[in-house]
Protein backbone atom coordinates (compact mmCIF):
# COMPACT_ATOMS: atom_id res chain seq x y z
CA UNK A 1 0.00 0.00 0.00
CA UNK A 2 1.35 3.43 -0.99
CA UNK A 3 0.82 4.98 2.44
CA UNK A 4 2.82 2.16 4.08
CA UNK A 5 5.69 2.74 1.64
CA UNK A 6 5.70 6.43 2.53
CA UNK A 7 5.66 5.66 6.28
CA UNK A 8 8.61 3.32 5.83
CA UNK A 9 10.65 5.94 3.98
CA UNK A 10 9.87 8.57 6.62
CA UNK A 11 10.77 6.23 9.50
CA UNK A 12 14.11 5.47 7.84
CA UNK A 13 14.82 9.18 7.41
CA UNK A 14 13.81 10.03 10.99
CA UNK A 15 16.98 8.47 12.36
CA UNK A 16 19.18 10.48 9.96
CA UNK A 17 20.53 13.97 10.40
CA UNK A 18 19.22 16.55 7.90
CA UNK A 19 22.64 16.79 6.27
CA UNK A 20 22.61 13.02 5.65
CA UNK A 21 19.46 13.05 3.46
CA UNK A 22 20.38 11.74 0.02
CA UNK A 23 18.94 12.48 -3.39
CA UNK A 24 17.58 8.95 -3.49
CA UNK A 25 15.58 9.64 -0.31
CA UNK A 26 13.98 12.71 -1.90
CA UNK A 27 13.03 10.71 -5.00
CA UNK A 28 11.53 7.83 -3.02
CA UNK A 29 9.57 10.27 -0.87
CA UNK A 30 8.19 12.08 -3.92
CA UNK A 31 7.18 8.86 -5.71
CA UNK A 32 5.50 7.40 -2.62
CA UNK A 33 3.70 10.67 -1.80
CA UNK A 34 2.51 11.04 -5.38
CA UNK A 35 1.18 7.46 -5.38
CA UNK A 36 -0.73 8.14 -2.16
CA UNK A 37 -2.46 11.10 -3.75
CA UNK A 38 -3.18 9.27 -7.01
CA UNK A 39 -4.62 6.27 -5.15
CA UNK A 40 -6.95 8.51 -3.13
CA UNK A 41 -5.17 8.40 0.25
CA UNK A 42 -5.19 12.18 0.76
CA UNK A 43 -6.67 11.90 4.27
CA UNK A 44 -3.96 9.46 5.40
CA UNK A 45 -1.26 11.62 3.80
CA UNK A 46 -2.61 14.62 5.70
CA UNK A 47 -2.19 12.70 8.98
CA UNK A 48 1.41 11.89 8.05
CA UNK A 49 2.17 15.53 7.26
CA UNK A 50 0.52 16.73 10.48
CA UNK A 51 2.38 14.21 12.65
CA UNK A 52 4.85 16.12 14.82
CA UNK A 53 7.39 13.27 14.59
CA UNK A 54 7.63 13.77 10.82
CA UNK A 55 8.23 17.53 11.03
CA UNK A 56 11.93 17.47 10.09
CA UNK A 57 11.41 15.13 7.14
CA UNK A 58 8.45 17.15 5.83
CA UNK A 59 10.41 20.38 6.25
CA UNK A 60 13.16 19.10 3.94
CA UNK A 61 11.22 16.91 1.53
CA UNK A 62 7.63 18.16 1.60
CA UNK A 63 8.05 20.66 -1.23
CA UNK A 64 8.37 17.69 -3.63
CA UNK A 65 4.65 17.06 -3.11
CA UNK A 66 3.62 20.43 -4.60
CA UNK A 67 3.36 19.12 -8.16
CA UNK A 68 1.10 16.09 -7.48
CA UNK A 69 -0.90 18.13 -4.96
CA UNK A 70 -1.74 20.86 -7.48
CA UNK A 71 -2.64 18.27 -10.09
CA UNK A 72 -5.04 16.50 -7.72
CA UNK A 73 -6.64 19.73 -6.44
CA UNK A 74 -7.43 20.78 -10.00
CA UNK A 75 -8.91 17.35 -10.80
CA UNK A 76 -11.15 17.00 -7.74
CA UNK A 77 -14.51 18.78 -7.69
CA UNK A 78 -15.10 21.67 -5.31
CA UNK A 79 -17.24 19.67 -2.86
CA UNK A 80 -15.00 16.59 -2.81
CA UNK A 81 -13.51 15.79 0.64
CA UNK A 82 -10.26 14.67 -1.01
CA UNK A 83 -9.83 18.16 -2.46
CA UNK A 84 -10.26 19.64 1.01
CA UNK A 85 -7.63 17.26 2.38
CA UNK A 86 -5.22 18.24 -0.40
CA UNK A 87 -5.73 21.93 0.36
CA UNK A 88 -4.94 21.29 4.04
CA UNK A 89 -1.78 19.39 3.05
CA UNK A 90 -0.71 22.36 0.89
CA UNK A 91 -1.36 24.75 3.77
CA UNK A 92 0.67 22.52 6.11
CA UNK A 93 3.58 22.38 3.67
CA UNK A 94 3.59 26.19 3.45
CA UNK A 95 3.95 26.36 7.23
CA UNK A 96 6.61 23.65 7.56
CA UNK A 97 8.79 23.53 4.46
CA UNK A 98 11.97 25.42 3.67
CA UNK A 99 10.80 28.77 2.25
CA UNK A 100 13.36 28.96 -0.58
CA UNK A 101 12.67 25.44 -1.88
CA UNK A 102 8.92 25.89 -1.54
CA UNK A 103 9.12 29.22 -3.41
CA UNK A 104 10.89 27.56 -6.33
CA UNK A 105 8.41 24.66 -6.27
CA UNK A 106 5.40 26.99 -6.42
CA UNK A 107 6.91 29.05 -9.23
CA UNK A 108 7.69 25.88 -11.15
CA UNK A 109 4.02 24.88 -11.00
CA UNK A 110 2.91 28.27 -12.29
CA UNK A 111 5.49 28.11 -15.08
CA UNK A 112 4.46 24.62 -16.20
CA UNK A 113 0.73 25.25 -16.33
CA UNK A 114 -0.93 26.09 -19.64
CA UNK A 115 -4.23 26.58 -21.45
CA UNK A 116 -7.44 26.46 -19.45
CA UNK A 117 -5.64 25.62 -16.18
CA UNK A 118 -3.47 28.76 -16.06
CA UNK A 119 -5.90 30.96 -14.09
CA UNK A 120 -7.01 28.07 -11.85
CA UNK A 121 -3.41 27.24 -10.96
CA UNK A 122 -2.42 30.87 -10.37
CA UNK A 123 -5.42 31.58 -8.12
CA UNK A 124 -4.79 28.35 -6.19
CA UNK A 125 -1.13 29.21 -5.49
CA UNK A 126 -1.34 32.98 -4.90
CA UNK A 127 -2.02 32.72 -1.17
CA UNK A 128 0.69 30.08 -0.50
CA UNK A 129 3.14 32.05 -2.64
CA UNK A 130 2.40 35.27 -0.75
CA UNK A 131 2.95 33.53 2.61
CA UNK A 132 6.26 32.06 1.43
CA UNK A 133 7.47 35.42 0.11
CA UNK A 134 6.94 37.00 3.53
CA UNK A 135 9.03 34.21 5.08
CA UNK A 136 11.97 34.82 2.72
CA UNK A 137 14.75 36.82 4.34
CA UNK A 138 17.09 37.37 1.39
CA UNK A 139 16.31 38.74 -2.06
CA UNK A 140 12.68 39.38 -1.18
CA UNK A 141 12.24 42.18 -3.74
CA UNK A 142 13.77 40.02 -6.47
CA UNK A 143 11.51 37.09 -5.50
CA UNK A 144 8.37 39.26 -5.52
CA UNK A 145 9.35 40.62 -8.95
CA UNK A 146 10.07 37.13 -10.27
CA UNK A 147 6.70 35.89 -9.00
CA UNK A 148 4.73 38.75 -10.58
CA UNK A 149 6.66 38.48 -13.85
CA UNK A 150 6.06 34.70 -14.02
CA UNK A 151 2.34 35.12 -13.32
CA UNK A 152 1.92 37.88 -15.93
CA UNK A 153 3.91 35.91 -18.52
CA UNK A 154 1.54 32.98 -18.05
CA UNK A 155 -1.59 35.15 -18.26
CA UNK A 156 -0.49 37.19 -21.30
CA UNK A 157 -1.19 34.51 -23.97
CA UNK A 158 -4.81 34.19 -22.80
CA UNK A 159 -7.46 36.05 -24.85
CA UNK A 160 -8.92 39.05 -23.02
CA UNK A 161 -12.74 38.92 -22.71
CA UNK A 162 -14.06 41.86 -24.75
CA UNK A 163 -17.85 41.72 -24.93
CA UNK A 164 -20.24 41.91 -22.01
CA UNK A 165 -21.17 38.24 -22.46
CA UNK A 166 -17.53 37.14 -22.53
CA UNK A 167 -16.82 39.07 -19.31
CA UNK A 168 -19.85 37.59 -17.57
CA UNK A 169 -18.93 34.05 -18.63
CA UNK A 170 -15.19 34.53 -17.96
CA UNK A 171 -14.55 31.02 -19.28
CA UNK A 172 -10.83 30.96 -18.50
CA UNK A 173 -11.19 32.91 -15.23
CA UNK A 174 -8.97 35.78 -16.43
CA UNK A 175 -11.18 38.58 -15.04
CA UNK A 176 -11.19 37.01 -11.58
CA UNK A 177 -7.51 36.10 -11.75
CA UNK A 178 -6.30 39.61 -12.66
CA UNK A 179 -7.98 41.13 -9.63
CA UNK A 180 -6.68 38.30 -7.44
CA UNK A 181 -3.12 39.12 -8.58
CA UNK A 182 -3.62 42.77 -7.55
CA UNK A 183 -4.77 41.61 -4.10
CA UNK A 184 -1.65 39.41 -3.97
CA UNK A 185 0.57 42.45 -4.65
CA UNK A 186 -1.11 44.84 -2.18
CA UNK A 187 0.75 43.80 1.00
CA UNK A 188 4.07 44.44 -0.76
CA UNK A 189 2.78 47.81 -1.96
CA UNK A 190 1.91 48.64 1.65
CA UNK A 191 5.50 47.83 2.65
CA UNK A 192 6.80 50.32 0.09
CA UNK A 193 4.29 52.98 1.16
CA UNK A 194 5.24 52.62 4.84
CA UNK A 195 8.90 52.88 3.93
CA UNK A 196 8.21 56.08 1.98
CA UNK A 197 6.24 57.55 4.88
CA UNK A 198 9.17 57.03 7.23
CA UNK A 199 11.71 58.64 4.93
CA UNK A 200 11.69 61.05 2.00
CA UNK A 201 13.51 58.35 0.03
CA UNK A 202 12.14 54.82 -0.26
CA UNK A 203 14.29 52.25 1.55
CA UNK A 204 12.64 49.43 -0.42
CA UNK A 205 13.67 50.85 -3.78
CA UNK A 206 14.18 47.42 -5.36
CA UNK A 207 10.71 46.28 -4.28
CA UNK A 208 9.20 49.50 -5.59
CA UNK A 209 10.88 48.96 -8.97
CA UNK A 210 9.52 45.42 -9.20
CA UNK A 211 5.99 46.60 -8.38
CA UNK A 212 6.32 49.38 -10.94
CA UNK A 213 7.28 46.78 -13.59
CA UNK A 214 4.16 44.81 -12.66
CA UNK A 215 1.96 47.89 -13.11
CA UNK A 216 3.53 48.65 -16.49
CA UNK A 217 2.95 45.07 -17.64
CA UNK A 218 -0.64 45.25 -16.42
CA UNK A 219 -1.25 48.40 -18.45
CA UNK A 220 -0.07 46.59 -21.58
CA UNK A 221 -1.95 43.39 -20.72
CA UNK A 222 -4.85 43.07 -20.13
CA UNK A 223 -5.82 46.76 -20.01
CA UNK A 224 -4.56 47.82 -23.46
CA UNK A 225 -6.81 45.28 -25.18
CA UNK A 226 -9.67 45.23 -22.64
CA UNK A 227 -13.08 46.79 -23.15
CA UNK A 228 -13.25 49.56 -20.55
CA UNK A 229 -16.54 51.25 -21.43
CA UNK A 230 -19.13 51.10 -18.65
CA UNK A 231 -21.49 48.26 -19.59
CA UNK A 232 -25.11 47.84 -18.53
CA UNK A 233 -25.93 45.02 -16.09
CA UNK A 234 -22.26 44.73 -15.05
CA UNK A 235 -22.06 46.58 -11.75
CA UNK A 236 -18.50 45.56 -10.89
CA UNK A 237 -16.76 45.76 -14.27
CA UNK A 238 -13.71 43.47 -13.74
CA UNK A 239 -11.27 45.42 -15.90
CA UNK A 240 -12.42 48.84 -14.69
CA UNK A 241 -11.85 47.60 -11.15
CA UNK A 242 -8.43 46.25 -12.18
CA UNK A 243 -7.56 49.60 -13.81
CA UNK A 244 -8.62 51.46 -10.65
CA UNK A 245 -6.38 49.23 -8.52
CA UNK A 246 -3.34 49.67 -10.81
CA UNK A 247 -3.78 53.46 -10.86
CA UNK A 248 -4.14 53.34 -7.06
CA UNK A 249 -0.86 51.44 -6.70
CA UNK A 250 0.94 53.94 -8.92
CA UNK A 251 -0.47 56.84 -6.93
CA UNK A 252 0.41 55.27 -3.57
CA UNK A 253 4.00 54.75 -4.73
CA UNK A 254 4.11 58.38 -6.04
CA UNK A 255 4.70 57.24 -9.60
CA UNK A 256 1.36 58.15 -11.19
CA UNK A 257 2.03 61.79 -12.15
CA UNK A 258 5.65 61.16 -13.26
CA UNK A 259 4.44 58.37 -15.55
CA UNK A 260 1.64 60.48 -17.05
CA UNK A 261 4.23 63.06 -18.12
CA UNK A 262 6.91 60.56 -19.09
CA UNK A 263 7.87 60.57 -22.76
CA UNK A 264 8.31 56.92 -23.76
CA UNK A 265 11.23 57.77 -26.07
CA UNK A 266 13.17 59.14 -23.12
CA UNK A 267 12.94 56.29 -20.62
CA UNK A 268 14.53 52.97 -21.44
CA UNK A 269 16.87 50.79 -19.41
CA UNK A 270 20.29 50.11 -20.90
CA UNK A 271 20.52 46.85 -22.81
CA UNK A 272 23.65 45.60 -24.52
CA UNK A 273 21.39 43.71 -26.92
CA UNK A 274 19.64 46.23 -29.19
CA UNK A 275 16.75 43.82 -29.84
CA UNK A 276 15.97 43.65 -26.11
CA UNK A 277 16.17 47.44 -25.90
CA UNK A 278 13.67 47.82 -28.77
CA UNK A 279 11.27 45.36 -27.12
CA UNK A 280 11.53 47.18 -23.77
CA UNK A 281 10.95 50.55 -25.44
CA UNK A 282 7.89 49.26 -27.32
CA UNK A 283 6.42 47.66 -24.19
CA UNK A 284 6.96 50.90 -22.27
CA UNK A 285 5.34 52.92 -25.08
CA UNK A 286 2.25 50.66 -25.09
CA UNK A 287 1.91 50.87 -21.30
CA UNK A 288 2.24 54.67 -21.17
CA UNK A 289 -0.24 55.05 -24.03
CA UNK A 290 -2.75 52.93 -22.12
CA UNK A 291 -2.17 55.03 -18.99
CA UNK A 292 -2.90 58.22 -20.96
CA UNK A 293 -6.07 56.61 -22.33
CA UNK A 294 -7.26 55.64 -18.85
CA UNK A 295 -6.53 59.12 -17.56
CA UNK A 296 -7.91 61.36 -20.31
CA UNK A 297 -10.73 59.24 -21.72
CA UNK A 298 -12.13 57.40 -18.68
CA UNK A 299 -10.76 59.83 -16.05
CA UNK A 300 -9.08 57.18 -13.88
CA UNK A 301 -7.00 59.11 -11.35
CA UNK A 302 -8.27 62.46 -12.62
CA UNK A 303 -8.89 63.66 -9.06
CA UNK A 304 -5.14 63.45 -8.45
CA UNK A 305 -4.21 65.30 -11.62
CA UNK A 306 -3.24 69.00 -11.38
CA UNK A 307 -5.66 71.10 -13.46
CA UNK A 308 -3.13 73.73 -14.49
CA UNK A 309 -2.21 72.61 -18.00
CA UNK A 310 -3.58 74.11 -21.20
CA UNK A 311 -5.53 71.86 -23.59
CA UNK A 312 -2.91 72.44 -26.31
CA UNK A 313 -0.12 71.28 -23.96
CA UNK A 314 -2.05 68.13 -23.02
CA UNK A 315 -2.68 67.43 -26.71
CA UNK A 316 1.05 67.79 -27.38
CA UNK A 317 1.86 65.33 -24.56
CA UNK A 318 -0.73 62.84 -25.78
CA UNK A 319 0.26 62.92 -29.45
CA UNK A 320 3.14 60.50 -28.78
CA UNK A 321 0.71 58.04 -27.19
CA UNK A 322 -1.88 58.54 -29.94
CA UNK A 323 0.77 57.73 -32.55
CA UNK A 324 1.64 54.49 -30.74
CA UNK A 325 -2.01 53.39 -30.61
CA UNK A 326 -2.91 54.35 -34.20
CA UNK A 327 -0.09 52.20 -35.56
CA UNK A 328 -1.77 49.08 -34.16
CA UNK A 329 -4.32 47.09 -36.15
CA UNK A 330 -6.36 45.44 -33.37
CA UNK A 331 -9.80 47.01 -33.02
CA UNK A 332 -9.58 47.23 -29.23
CA UNK A 333 -6.25 49.12 -29.35
CA UNK A 334 -6.95 51.24 -32.46
CA UNK A 335 -10.25 52.43 -31.01
CA UNK A 336 -8.41 53.57 -27.85
CA UNK A 337 -6.07 55.69 -30.00
CA UNK A 338 -9.04 57.33 -31.75
CA UNK A 339 -10.82 57.93 -28.42
CA UNK A 340 -7.70 59.51 -26.88
CA UNK A 341 -7.20 61.74 -29.94
CA UNK A 342 -10.84 62.81 -29.96
CA UNK A 343 -10.90 63.46 -26.22
CA UNK A 344 -7.73 65.59 -26.44
CA UNK A 345 -9.16 67.66 -29.32
CA UNK A 346 -12.59 68.21 -27.76
CA UNK A 347 -10.95 70.11 -24.89
CA UNK A 348 -9.82 72.79 -27.34
CA UNK A 349 -11.65 75.63 -29.06
CA UNK A 350 -11.69 75.85 -32.85
CA UNK A 351 -8.88 77.90 -34.45
CA UNK A 352 -6.95 77.95 -31.14
CA UNK A 353 -4.09 75.57 -31.98
CA UNK A 354 -1.07 77.54 -33.19
CA UNK A 355 0.69 76.50 -36.39
CA UNK A 356 3.97 76.18 -34.46
CA UNK A 357 2.77 72.81 -33.13
CA UNK A 358 3.24 71.37 -36.62
CA UNK A 359 6.97 71.67 -36.00
CA UNK A 360 6.61 68.67 -33.66
CA UNK A 361 6.93 65.51 -35.75
CA UNK A 362 4.00 63.83 -33.99
CA UNK A 363 1.63 66.49 -35.31
CA UNK A 364 2.53 65.39 -38.84
CA UNK A 365 2.78 61.62 -38.38
CA UNK A 366 -0.47 61.27 -36.40
CA UNK A 367 -2.76 62.71 -39.15
CA UNK A 368 -0.85 60.57 -41.66
CA UNK A 369 -1.59 57.50 -39.52
CA UNK A 370 -5.19 58.67 -39.26
CA UNK A 371 -5.39 58.73 -43.07
CA UNK A 372 -4.16 55.12 -43.13
CA UNK A 373 -6.96 54.15 -40.76
CA UNK A 374 -9.49 56.01 -42.95
CA UNK A 375 -8.34 54.22 -46.09
CA UNK A 376 -7.05 50.81 -45.00
CA UNK A 377 -8.90 49.78 -41.82
CA UNK A 378 -11.45 47.00 -42.58
CA UNK A 379 -13.75 48.12 -39.73
CA UNK A 380 -16.29 50.63 -41.04
CA UNK A 381 -17.17 52.47 -37.83
CA UNK A 382 -13.46 53.11 -37.14
CA UNK A 383 -12.97 54.47 -40.68
CA UNK A 384 -15.89 56.85 -40.21
CA UNK A 385 -14.70 57.91 -36.78
CA UNK A 386 -11.18 58.61 -38.05
CA UNK A 387 -12.61 60.87 -40.78
CA UNK A 388 -14.57 62.85 -38.18
CA UNK A 389 -11.44 63.17 -36.01
CA UNK A 390 -9.37 64.39 -38.97
CA UNK A 391 -11.92 67.17 -39.51
CA UNK A 392 -11.85 67.96 -35.80
CA UNK A 393 -8.05 68.17 -35.95
CA UNK A 394 -8.19 70.53 -38.95
CA UNK A 395 -10.74 72.76 -37.21
CA UNK A 396 -8.52 73.30 -34.17
CA UNK A 397 -5.64 74.92 -36.09
CA UNK A 398 -5.23 78.59 -36.86
CA UNK A 399 -5.26 79.64 -40.54
CA UNK A 400 -1.54 79.08 -41.12
CA UNK A 401 -1.75 75.71 -39.39
CA UNK A 402 -4.63 74.62 -41.63
CA UNK A 403 -2.71 75.81 -44.69
CA UNK A 404 0.44 73.88 -43.72
CA UNK A 405 -1.52 70.76 -42.84
CA UNK A 406 -3.39 70.82 -46.17
CA UNK A 407 -0.11 71.04 -48.09
CA UNK A 408 1.34 68.15 -46.12
CA UNK A 409 -1.69 65.85 -46.56
CA UNK A 410 -1.98 66.62 -50.28
CA UNK A 411 1.62 65.54 -50.75
CA UNK A 412 1.58 62.44 -48.52
CA UNK A 413 -1.91 60.86 -48.48
CA UNK A 414 -1.59 59.10 -51.86
CA UNK A 415 -5.34 58.54 -51.87
CA UNK A 416 -7.72 60.34 -54.24
CA UNK A 417 -10.60 60.26 -51.76
CA UNK A 418 -8.54 61.89 -49.02
CA UNK A 419 -7.13 64.46 -51.45
CA UNK A 420 -10.67 65.27 -52.57
CA UNK A 421 -11.69 65.75 -48.94
CA UNK A 422 -8.75 68.11 -48.30
CA UNK A 423 -9.58 70.12 -51.44
CA UNK A 424 -13.14 70.51 -50.17
CA UNK A 425 -11.69 71.86 -46.91
CA UNK A 426 -9.53 74.31 -48.87
CA UNK A 427 -12.67 75.51 -50.66
CA UNK A 428 -14.41 76.07 -47.31
CA UNK A 429 -11.49 78.16 -46.03
CA UNK A 430 -11.43 80.24 -49.23
CA UNK A 431 -15.15 80.85 -48.84
CA UNK A 432 -14.64 82.14 -45.29
CA UNK A 433 -11.94 84.51 -46.57
CA UNK A 434 -13.96 85.83 -49.53
CA UNK A 435 -17.09 86.39 -47.46
CA UNK A 436 -15.04 88.32 -44.87
CA UNK A 437 -16.09 85.97 -42.07
CA UNK A 438 -12.46 86.01 -41.02
CA UNK A 439 -9.47 88.03 -42.14
CA UNK A 440 -7.39 85.26 -43.65
CA UNK A 441 -4.43 86.01 -45.90
CA UNK A 442 -3.42 82.35 -46.09
CA UNK A 443 -6.30 81.42 -48.40
CA UNK A 444 -6.08 84.40 -50.74
CA UNK A 445 -3.32 85.93 -52.84
CA UNK A 446 0.13 84.43 -53.33
CA UNK A 447 -0.27 81.88 -50.51
CA UNK A 448 -3.35 80.43 -52.17
CA UNK A 449 -1.69 80.43 -55.62
CA UNK A 450 1.06 78.21 -54.20
CA UNK A 451 -1.57 75.86 -52.76
CA UNK A 452 -3.60 75.79 -55.99
CA UNK A 453 -0.47 74.60 -57.81
CA UNK A 454 -0.82 71.36 -55.83
CA UNK A 455 -4.57 71.12 -56.40
CA UNK A 456 -5.20 72.09 -60.02
CA UNK A 457 -3.08 69.54 -61.84
CA UNK A 458 -3.21 65.89 -62.93
CA UNK A 459 -0.59 63.75 -61.16
CA UNK A 460 0.37 61.84 -64.32
CA UNK A 461 -0.76 64.39 -66.91
CA UNK A 462 -3.08 63.11 -69.62
CA UNK A 463 -2.15 59.51 -68.71
CA UNK A 464 -3.56 59.85 -65.18
CA UNK A 465 -6.02 57.10 -64.23
CA UNK A 466 -9.14 59.29 -64.21
CA UNK A 467 -11.33 56.63 -62.62
CA UNK A 468 -8.89 56.06 -59.76
CA UNK A 469 -8.49 59.84 -59.24
CA UNK A 470 -12.12 60.83 -59.87
CA UNK A 471 -12.72 62.08 -56.29
CA UNK A 472 -9.74 64.39 -56.44
CA UNK A 473 -10.54 65.61 -59.99
CA UNK A 474 -14.19 66.37 -59.18
CA UNK A 475 -13.19 68.26 -56.01
CA UNK A 476 -10.58 70.25 -57.98
CA UNK A 477 -13.07 71.14 -60.73
CA UNK A 478 -15.69 72.19 -58.18
CA UNK A 479 -13.11 74.37 -56.42
CA UNK A 480 -12.10 75.98 -59.70
CA UNK A 481 -15.74 76.57 -60.66
CA UNK A 482 -16.35 78.18 -57.26
CA UNK A 483 -13.33 80.49 -57.67
CA UNK A 484 -14.42 81.58 -61.14
CA UNK A 485 -17.93 82.40 -59.91
CA UNK A 486 -17.11 84.02 -56.55
CA UNK A 487 -13.89 85.90 -57.31
CA UNK A 488 -14.35 88.44 -60.09
CA UNK A 489 -11.57 89.02 -62.60
CA UNK A 490 -11.40 92.64 -61.43
CA UNK A 491 -10.90 91.83 -57.71
CA UNK A 492 -8.84 88.65 -58.27
CA UNK A 493 -8.40 88.18 -54.52
CA UNK A 494 -7.53 84.52 -54.93
CA UNK A 495 -5.13 85.05 -57.85
CA UNK A 496 -6.97 82.45 -59.94
CA UNK A 497 -7.29 84.80 -62.93
CA UNK A 498 -3.56 85.47 -62.88
CA UNK A 499 -2.71 81.78 -63.12
CA UNK A 500 -5.43 80.88 -65.65
CA UNK A 501 -2.97 80.02 -68.43
CA UNK A 502 -1.06 77.73 -66.09
CA UNK A 503 -4.27 76.03 -64.97
CA UNK A 504 -5.28 75.38 -68.57
CA UNK A 505 -1.85 73.99 -69.42
CA UNK A 506 -1.40 71.75 -66.33
CA UNK A 507 -4.99 70.76 -65.63
CA UNK A 508 -7.75 71.50 -68.14
CA UNK A 509 -6.03 70.48 -71.41
CA UNK A 510 -4.54 67.24 -70.03
CA UNK A 511 -7.94 66.45 -68.51
CA UNK A 512 -9.61 66.87 -71.92
CA UNK A 513 -7.11 64.53 -73.54
CA UNK A 514 -7.39 62.01 -70.69
CA UNK A 515 -11.19 62.01 -70.87
CA UNK A 516 -11.17 61.37 -74.61
CA UNK A 517 -8.67 58.53 -74.24
CA UNK A 518 -10.49 56.96 -71.28
CA UNK A 519 -13.94 57.17 -72.86
CA UNK A 520 -12.67 55.69 -76.11
CA UNK A 521 -11.02 52.83 -74.23
CA UNK A 522 -14.07 52.00 -72.12
CA UNK A 523 -16.48 52.30 -75.07
CA UNK A 524 -14.32 49.87 -77.02
CA UNK A 525 -14.35 47.49 -74.06
CA UNK A 526 -18.14 47.68 -73.85
CA UNK A 527 -18.40 46.97 -77.58
CA UNK A 528 -16.15 43.92 -77.24
CA UNK A 529 -18.08 42.60 -74.25
CA UNK A 530 -21.38 42.94 -76.06
CA UNK A 531 -20.04 41.19 -79.14
CA UNK A 532 -18.66 38.34 -77.06
CA UNK A 533 -21.66 38.15 -74.73
CA UNK A 534 -23.22 35.19 -76.52
CA UNK A 535 -19.98 33.19 -76.55
CA UNK A 536 -19.31 34.05 -72.92
CA UNK A 537 -22.87 33.02 -71.99
CA UNK A 538 -22.65 29.72 -73.88
CA UNK A 539 -19.30 28.82 -72.32
CA UNK A 540 -20.21 30.27 -68.90
CA UNK A 541 -17.07 32.42 -69.03
CA UNK A 542 -16.50 34.57 -65.99
CA UNK A 543 -13.89 37.16 -65.04
CA UNK A 544 -11.63 36.44 -62.07
CA UNK A 545 -10.59 39.42 -59.92
CA UNK A 546 -7.84 39.37 -57.27
CA UNK A 547 -7.54 42.10 -54.60
CA UNK A 548 -4.62 42.14 -52.13
CA UNK A 549 -3.85 38.53 -52.99
CA UNK A 550 -7.42 37.40 -52.24
CA UNK A 551 -9.59 36.05 -55.03
CA UNK A 552 -12.88 37.93 -55.23
CA UNK A 553 -16.18 36.37 -56.39
CA UNK A 554 -16.16 35.76 -60.15
CA UNK A 555 -17.71 38.45 -62.39
CA UNK A 556 -20.14 37.53 -65.16
CA UNK A 557 -20.18 39.42 -68.45
CA UNK A 558 -23.26 41.36 -67.28
CA UNK A 559 -21.46 42.47 -64.13
CA UNK A 560 -18.43 43.52 -66.15
CA UNK A 561 -20.65 45.60 -68.46
CA UNK A 562 -22.25 47.24 -65.44
CA UNK A 563 -18.81 48.25 -64.11
CA UNK A 564 -17.78 49.64 -67.50
CA UNK A 565 -20.98 51.68 -67.82
CA UNK A 566 -20.46 53.02 -64.30
CA UNK A 567 -16.98 54.20 -65.33
CA UNK A 568 -18.43 55.96 -68.40
CA UNK A 569 -20.99 57.68 -66.19
CA UNK A 570 -18.14 58.99 -63.99
CA UNK A 571 -16.35 60.35 -67.08
CA UNK A 572 -19.55 62.05 -68.24
CA UNK A 573 -19.92 63.67 -64.82
CA UNK A 574 -16.34 64.99 -64.91
CA UNK A 575 -16.87 66.20 -68.48
CA UNK A 576 -20.04 68.12 -67.57
CA UNK A 577 -18.29 70.01 -64.75
CA UNK A 578 -15.27 70.62 -66.98
CA UNK A 579 -17.56 72.07 -69.65
CA UNK A 580 -19.15 74.39 -67.08
CA UNK A 581 -15.68 75.59 -65.95
CA UNK A 582 -14.57 76.30 -69.52
CA UNK A 583 -17.84 78.10 -70.21
CA UNK A 584 -17.28 80.36 -67.19
CA UNK A 585 -13.73 81.15 -68.34
CA UNK A 586 -14.92 81.96 -71.86
CA UNK A 587 -17.75 84.22 -70.68
CA UNK A 588 -15.50 86.15 -68.27
CA UNK A 589 -12.74 86.59 -70.85
CA UNK A 590 -15.23 87.83 -73.45
CA UNK A 591 -16.67 90.27 -70.92
CA UNK A 592 -13.22 91.67 -70.23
Amino acid sequence: MAIDELQAIIQRCQILEEADFRGEDFNLFQVAGQKCLEDGYAAQLLEVVQNEKNKVVIKNMGWNLICPLVRCILVYKQEDDKREHCLKILDQLVQLCNAKELFLGLLEQIEQTSGEQVCQTVMLLLQPLQTVLFKLQNKKAYSVGLSLAMIMNQLTPLPVPYTKQQMQEDKLGLCQCCNAVVDFAKPFVNEVVKSMEKSSECNDMELKEELLKFCMKSLKYPLLTAQLEQLESIEDHPFRRFATEIIGILWDMREFIPLVFLHHKGRSPFWENEEFEDIERKNSADSLACLAYLMFVHYFGIDCFPMVFSPSYLLQRNMTHIEVLLKRTEESVLSKGLDLFESSLLRMEDNSLLHHYLEFSDFITVPQNLVKVMTLCPIEHLRKKSLNILQLFINKFDAEGKYTLFRCLLKTSNHAGVEGYIIQNIKDQIHLSLTKVCDNSWFTGHHLISLLDLVLLLPEGAETDLLQNSDRIMASLNLLRYLLIKDSEYDNQTGVWTMLAKIEQNFLKPLHVGLNMSKAHYEAEIKNKKENRREAHNSNTVCSVTVNGEKMPAMTTEMQLQVLHSALFTFDLIESVLARVEELIEVKIKAV
